[in-house]
């Protein structure tokens, strides 16, 4: 099966301090692809870029399009992009004084839904997230965990086919947290090709099919969780970030 995303030489700079250097990386359809490294390494700048807010200084992303069966450059092609992935970044991006349902609906009209389509997928989402019961709540009154939820289904209601996550439980006690990988295993079983970026190595470890680690501006390892531990000859994904960290520095 192909790639449905290619980074060609990726390079991403803010001002003079350089974030991504010459990133080369394929994401198959299908996967729970993770990116790790450490805070500030540029794990949410790749994401960022994946979904076209940031723009890179130089290289390339294509995405596979669905409609026309073929590669299209990510940069000149947004519009079909932002229909076909769907971004919860870290800090919620929804409307607080708005309820769960009203969130939802709003998001659906932005993207230019039918009326039918969207009310479906509103309650198709908050059941999916089991946020259904607090449908009529304002979303400024929703814990951690229902915040998470929320934001992840206000990126769902357009049904794309790649959904991005920026570090889908930080801040969340471990129950939360397990209950955010639960929700993420369930759209992985429907069929969503999905791209997580996170620091907590444990949790990426027993749920990524494939794992990029990010270190020193540079993709530096892929593979399977197996691939690389074996390749490093290490028990455990923090123990092959913590050799790699030595060898870096």
């Amino acid at each position: 099966m192909p790639p449905i995303i290619q980074l060609k030489d990726v390079k991403k700079r803010f001002g003079k301090r350089i974030i991504l250097d010459g990133i080369n990386l394929e994401i198959d359809e299908g996967e729970i692809f993770g990116i790790i490294g450490m805070s500030g390494s540029g794990k949410s700048t790749i994401l960022n870029i994946l979904i076209s807010y940031y723009e890179p200084e130089q290289g390339n992303i294509l995405f596979y399009s669905y409609k026309d069966k073929r590669y299209k450059s990510a940069i000149t092609n947004v519009m079909e992009l932002r229909k076909t992935f769907g971004f919860s970044a870290q800090t919620p991006s929804f409307y607080p004084k708005l309820t769960l349902e009203e969130n939802l609906l709003h998001f659906g009209a932005l993207y230019k839904l039918p009326k039918k389509v969207r009310k479906e997928n509103t309650r198709y989402l908050l059941e999916l997230t089991e946020l259904y019961e607090a449908r009529k709540q304002l979303a400024q009154s929703l814990s951690g965990g229902m915040e998470k939820r929320l934001s992840i289904a206000c990126s769902l209601i357009h049904s794309p086919k790649v959904l991005l996550l920026d570090e889908p439980t930080a801040d969340l006690d471990p129950i939360r947290r397990k209950e955010t990988w639960k929700l993420i295993k369930e759209l992985h079983k429907k069929g969503t090709t999905i791209i997580v970026a996170s620091h907590f190595l444990e949790e990426i470890e027993p749920v990524c099919d494939k794992i990029a680690i990010l270190h020193d501006h540079k993709i530096i390892a892929v593979g399977t969780p197996a691939q690389l531990k074996k390749h490093y000859s290490k028990s455990s994904l923090e123990a092959v970030f913590e050799l790699i960290e030595k060898k870096q520095s």
